[in-house]
Parts: C-alpha cells; sequence; structure tokens
C-alpha cells in the first residue's frame, strides 16, 4: 500500500469504505476509483496553477520606475 493512500485511510471517505460491508473485490474497486478521482483532481489542479501563471506573466504591467 502506498503511503499516500495510507494516510487517506484515516479520512472519512477511505475509512467508509474501509468499514463498509462488501467484499474485498468491491472494496479494491472503490478504493481504485478513489485513487483515480485523485489524480484526476491533481491534474486538474496542476493545469489551474499553471494557467494562473501564465495568466501573470501575460497580463504583468512593468512599472514606469527605472
Amino acid at each position: 500500500m502506498s503511503k499516500d493512500l495510507e494516510l487517506k485511510l484515516g479520512s472519512t471517505i477511505y475509512g467508509k469504505i474501509m468499514a463498509a460491508r462488501m467484499s474485498e473485490h468491491e472494496r479494491q474497486t472503490a478504493l481504485h476509483a478513489m485513487q483515480t478521482a485523485d489524480v484526476i483532481v491533481a491534474g486538474i489542479m496542476a493545469v489551474k496553477h499553471a494557467v494562473e501563471h501564465f495568466g501573470s506573466r501575460l497580463f504583468y504591467k512593468p512599472s514606469l520606475r527605472h
């Protein structure tokens, strides 16, 4: 089990998945779906930060002071 997943097991959603009555296969499927969602959200946030960074450079207004 990865270190990130071990840290997240204490969170509410991961805790509920682990506590729910379901087969091991269903539990692994649910955990895999959560990991996939985490990766998608991380990717979206990376794109958001890149766009913000690009936008700040695009609209940068240099001061008139020398």
